[in-house]
């Protein structure tokens, strides 16, 4: 480099920093904790679980190596295709539904009040525990002792089974779920919306804009790359659903609500079949990551409208 074009960059008198010898040891000292830690709760398992996808594994004896034999026998496999169906079908609803009523309540919230209390409640239903989630809205939604039911009983209605009817039982779920992750979603929104300039809605008011065509015109649009993330983590979230569906269904009735997580966890626990459940896991594991993929491509959630 030049002095003219030091000169011309830099301003005068400047002195550019040095690195100094050691630096990098010192940045993986600091660095060495997580690393060490991504390795070995990370990368090893990851690599034992690929290798244990090619084996024939019952926990008891020695892994066999049998090939792409499991990979196979999943492309075979009426209940994997089952339950990525229902896998599916659930995260259009908890995801639809977190999404709708997270943008409501967000943009009440920018509108009306930006009261810290409302926030603070707001988050609460995250904070409990799954489980105890799960357990408080399985004797709720009971067909016979259920708080719900007996509202409905009251009302005049018939007693709904809201966890033992097939056509019931995977809405009910999902809505459990949405309305732990809800709040959750609607701060990360609501951020999103703070950080949209106010002049930009003071322009269009003067324009004669509504507040309805202002979020759809303006809010929505805006939003983008915070709506791309909230989709990216709801779908990689949902796709783990277990712990609901193992205390309130196990999986039925009729495999209605049987997902991926929860057949994994059979195969490898009930069944003993740990090279299979193996490779249940890692085809997860590709399909979440094609889905990440597309959303990100498909929401350009790099770009901001805001730059």
């Amino acid at each position: 480099m030049t002095t003219a074009t030091l000169t011309k960059t830099e301003p005068a008198g400047a002195v550019l920093p040095r690195r100094r010898r050691g630096d990098g040891r010192v940045a993986l000292a600091f660095l060495a904790p997580v690393l060490i830690g991504f390795a070995a709760f990370y990368v090893y398992p990851a690599v034992r679980g690929a290798w244990y996808s090619l084996t024939d594994w019952n926990l008891l004896s020695e892994p066999g190596f049998v090939g792409l034999d499991n990979y196979a026998e999943l492309v075979r496999d009426p209940l994997f295709w089952n339950s990525l169906k229902v896998t599916a079908y659930y995260v259009v609803l908890t995801v639809g539904m977190q999404i709708v009523v997270g943008l409501g309540l967000a943009a009440l919230m920018h509108r009306l009040t930006r009261s810290l209390v409302l926030r603070s409640l707001l988050v609460v239903p995250w904070l409990v525990p799954n489980v105890t989630s799960a357990l408080l809205w399985m004797w709720l939604l009971d067909a016979n002792l259920g708080f719900l039911n007996h509202l409905l009983v009251s009302l005049g209605l018939d007693n709904q089974g809201f966890l033992t009817s097939p056509d019931l039982a995977m809405p009910s779920v999902a809505a459990i779920n949405a309305w732990g992750a809800t709040g959750y979603t609607t701060l990360l929104l609501y951020a999103g919306m703070l950080l949209v300039p106010r002049q930009i809605y003071e322009a269009a008011a003067l324009d004669g804009t509504g507040e309805v065509r202002q979020f759809f015109r303006i809010t929505l649009p805006l939003l983008r790359p915070i709506l791309a993330f909230v989709l990216v983590v709801s779908l990689i979230d949902s796709f783990q659903l277990f712990d609901a569906v193992a205390v309130t269904t196990k999986g039925g009735p009729v495999d209605a609500t049987r997902v991926v997580y929860y057949y994994i966890y059979e195969e490898a626990f009930t069944h003993f079949k740990m090279g299979y459940a193996s490779a249940l896991a890692l085809s997860l594991v590709l399909i979440l990551g094609l889905l990440t993929f597309v959303q990100m491509r498909l929401l350009r959630a790099s770009r901001s409208d805001l730059a």
